[in-house]
């Protein structure tokens, strides 16, 4: 019920007025958000590739509400890839599609979609098309598929282990290459489209993570596993489901740098580290950016304990 809430209040134009108002939510986002500015961002990606986390960038954005909005947004998107290559240092970038137009016109999605990942290209970038909402499904996915047969192989997608059709879509990703990053999901979603249980979604994330690992595994086979992230990108922080894949991998014989875990800035750090010293291949998503409002009540709705900060703080005010 709260979680619920809260992704609601996360897509309400009432409430992030409201929330984004308060100084103290500003900071408390401060412990999901690497900051306003590319700066801020590159410092923090810096500070994780120093204790061995590779990062992936997200400049925090979704649902623009015009054209000259999507256009802003690619090109702010296309001098992140720039300043990051100039760093040196070692991080890809995840976009939402909605950011760069999807909802007000998908050719226009399109033709931003496709310069950012010619600039990827130019610097030897990977991007990865973070998954929205269920409504979004189809077009994600078509607008991917679009890049690929276009030739360009820097660019990967995201799949909701809570979307009943996650399994078809994974075996039809696998099989035409795709590297997936793996989520439970963070968006509410009917009992129609999504498992209502939590149960169930971790019964489906284990069973897709099962078939991501043994893709990776027949890559090695046919030693076509390339530059790019691995096939497999298990982004969780359910110790279960870590330990089922770090189980399972074992089982099967995949080598640990053949797969990496992928964790939220922020979230389990000395998990992250722990993983790291284990041997694993840790890459942690670093969102920064002024709209930090929806992505802050989503991780609030993952840990709603979160909640009794914010409110003991607008007590005391």
């Amino acid at each position: 019920m709260i979680r619920n809430f809260l992704i609601y209040l996360s897509q309400a134009g009432w409430a992030r007025r409201l929330v984004m108002a308060l100084p103290f939510a500003r900071r408390a986002a401060r412990r999901f958000v690497a900051g306003d500015t590319v700066e801020a961002a590159l410092y923090s990606v810096g500070q994780l590739n120093q204790a061995g986390l590779d990062a992936t960038l997200d400049l925090l954005g979704e649902h623009t509400a015009d054209e000259a909005a999507a256009n802003e947004a690619r090109l702010q998107i296309q001098q992140l890839l720039t300043r990051l290559s100039q760093s040196g240092l070692r991080s890809g970038i995840s976009i939402k599609l909605t950011q760069i137009g999807l909802k007000l016109d998908e050719a226009l999605c399109a033709r931003n979609l496709k310069s950012i990942l010619e600039t990827a290209s130019t610097h030897g970038l990977f991007v990865r098309i973070d998954m929205e909402e269920s409504a979004c499904v189809d077009a994600t996915l078509r607008l991917y598929r679009g890049m690929r047969a276009e030739g360009f192989d820097n660019v990967g997608v995201v799949i909701q282990a809570m979307l009943y059709r996650s399994d078809a879509d994974v075996m039809e990703l696998l099989a035409e290459g795709a590297r997936i990053r793996l989520v439970k999901g963070a968006y509410m979603e009917p009992p129609q489209v999504a498992y209502p249980h939590k149960a169930d979604v971790d019964a489906a994330f284990d069973r897709l993570a099962d078939l991501m690992l043994h893709e990776s595994f027949a890559e090695i086979r046919r030693g076509a596993n390339g530059d790019w992230p691995p096939v497999a990108a298990i982004a969780t922080h359910d110790e279960a489901r870590i330990r089922y894949v770090r189980e399972h991998a074992e089982l099967i014989g995949l080598p640990k740098s053949q797969f990496e875990f992928q964790m939220l800035y922020g979230i389990r750090s000395e998990l992250q580290r722990q993983l790291v010293a284990e041997g694993y291949q840790v890459r942690v998503y670093v969102p920064f950016g002024q709209q930090w409002y929806p992505y802050f009540m989503r991780r609030l709705a993952e840990r709603p304990a979160n909640v009794w900060f914010l409110l003991s703080n607008l007590f005391k005010r």
